[in-house]
């Protein structure tokens, strides 16, 4: 079998799931070609994650697909969101977490809590990075990889056909999941405990609605068939569930699990020894009822390795309690998409894409340790790390790299500061601009995206002067922030607030010069 050359592309990435399509649809929205291959034939109908904060929703708000996850949503934005534990779902009384109420930050944003399916998410984002350009292949994999200072040579091969084929690529994107081939290709170590168990998974049919009996549940908690054992409603007519519970994969492999051994398993978790149970294929075109995912913690050392870079679970990876896994890595390709932009359009230089690394890494940390806290609540001791505002870890976290200039000149990359309460997002530099109601639906978060934004005060002069590239000045008081202060983004009206396409405050200045900003943007650029 010989190999044949494929079209060259600016941006190749490995993984199809909610990681690889959202950073597939960020880059061809912002026009960088791309080309993202998937081995499964199709998407997962696998629900995994349940919900999207109120940050990822702003950032889908900007890729226009807002709306469509909403009418997707299986509940509405007021729905509160319900963990439970119990013997089984059909005990007389449910225990709770100790966990603390949590604001999730729907008073600092345009966007609500969006309550739907990673299935349904992935379906939506598919769709629209075809619309938007981008190049998705299914059944493709990728065999191996080489890496040189000018690009990546990367070779395909068709599942299906064994056809085998090279393609030249600026970058990769590995977004290829918790046991990432590239990352092993790559010899990224990983920092934290790993591998914490195994569990399988089934979607099933069954009416279970007699041990619900009308109580709300988000995610149970189950002690049958075995500790650790969930259930989640996939779905509101409680006929359809995801059930998961442990096992040990040197013993056995998910496709040793029958039919009927699954239907047993989730009649031990449901309290209802006669029920009837359906399993159901998890993958189009496939009959794979049980699947295995390994739940763990672990951080790459490095999320950058000369031209590929690490993202979503290949880069980090934690419990689901929170759902703060699939927001990540949507995060994480929201970050280097707009990097990785800036580079294309011959705007930035190498140095841009070093940010990448000390900002997301960084947030990851924080992050695993708060799912961590929030796994040792529900499902462990409880004697964890303390566990912090939802709202402060989503959307809240804080930057610091030579992309975020404070004091007037770029800080090198170090410790970023403590996350802050969504309430007390003000305009600092390193953390997400503030959200303010322009009226018509609007928000000042809606001006960020295409390139970089400008606030300044209504006593400033001389933007017309700003010749930078890819830079937009917007004026308080005037257009579209005409009913808008310059208090609430912390400066004065002789100040002015440059933003970056991500939404993250790069600098503030609170005498401004269109020479500083310039200056400003130049360095956050890393151009030569």
């Amino acid at each position: 079998m010989s190999d044949r050359p494929g079209t060259p592309v600016p941006v190749l990435i490995s993984g199809g799931g909610v990681t690889g399509l959202a950073c597939a649809a960020f880059l061809a929205r912002r026009g960088v070609p791309c080309m993202l291959v998937e081995r499964h034939p199709g998407l997962l109908a696998h629900p995994r994650a349940r919900g999207l904060t109120p940050r990822t929703m702003e950032i889908f708000r900007g890729l226009g697909i807002e709306g469509a996850l909403r009418d997707a949503a299986f509940a509405g934005a007021d729905y509160a969101w319900t963990p439970v534990m119990a013997e089984t779902l059909n005990d007389d009384e449910y225990g709770s977490s100790d966990e603390p109420s949590e604001d999730v930050g729907t008073d600092a944003s345009p966007a609500p809590f969006g309550h739907v399916d990673q299935d349904r998410v992935e379906e939506i984002l598919r769709d629209r990075a075809g619309e938007l350009g981008a190049r998705i292949r299914y059944g493709v994999e990728l065999a191996s990889f080489e890496q040189d200072a000018d690009g990546v040579t990367a070779r395909l091969v068709d599942r299906a056909t064994g056809t085998a084929e090279i393609v030249r690529a600026g970058y990769l994107v590995a977004a290829d999941g918790f046991h990432s081939p590239v990352r092993g290709a790559l010899g990224v170590e990983l920092d934290g405990p790993g591998t914490l168990f195994h569990t399988i998974t089934a979607i099933v049919d069954a009416d279970l609605t007699p041990a619900t009996r009308g109580r709300a549940i988000g995610t149970a908690y189950l002690q049958r068939p075995l500790p650790f054992t969930i259930m989640m409603p996939h779905g509101t007519d409680g006929r359809r569930w995801v059930f998961g519970t442990g096992y040990d994969p040197a013993d056995r492999s998910p496709a040793d699990f029958t039919d009927a051994e699954i239907a047993g398993m989730v009649r031990a978790a449901a309290g209802l020894p006669d029920v009837a149970v359906t399993p159901r294929p998890q993958i189009p075109g496939t009959d794979l009822k049980v699947l295995g995912f390994p739940i763990g913690a672990q951080i790459a050392r490095r999320f950058r390795t000369g031209r590929v870079f690490l993202a979503g679970d290949a880069a980090h990876a934690w419990p689901p309690t929170g759902g703060l896994g699939a927001n990540a890595g949507v995060q994480d390709a929201h970050n280097l998409a707009w990097k990785l932009a800036e580079v294309h359009a011959g705007r930035a230089g190498d140095a841009l894409l070093d940010t990448y690394e000390a900002e997301r890494r960084a947030t990851g940390l924080l992050t695993m340790e708060q799912a961590m806290a929030r796994f040792g609540s529900r499902m462990g001791p409880g004697d964890g790390p303390e566990i912090i505002d939802y709202g402060a870890v989503s959307m809240g976290y804080r930057y610091r790299s030579s992309a975020i200039i404070e004091s007037g000149a770029p800080e090198p990359p170090a410790e970023p500061p403590a996350p802050l309460r969504p309430a007390r997002l003000d305009g600092r530099p390193g953390a997400r601009a503030p959200h303010v109601d322009l009226g018509g639906g609007r928000s000042t978060l809606d001006l960020y995206g295409d390139g970089f934004v400008l606030l300044a005060g209504r006593d400033t002069t001389g933007w017309t002067a700003l010749e930078e590239p890819g830079v937009t000045v917007h004026r308080f008081g005037d257009g579209e922030l005409k009913g808008a202060d310059e208090s609430s983004h912390g400066i004065g009206t002789r100040g002015a607030l440059l933003v970056r396409p991500d939404g993250f405050v790069a600098w503030r200045g609170a005498d401004a010069a269109p020479a500083a900003v310039a200056a400003a943007v130049r360095a956050i650029r890393g151009a030569s």
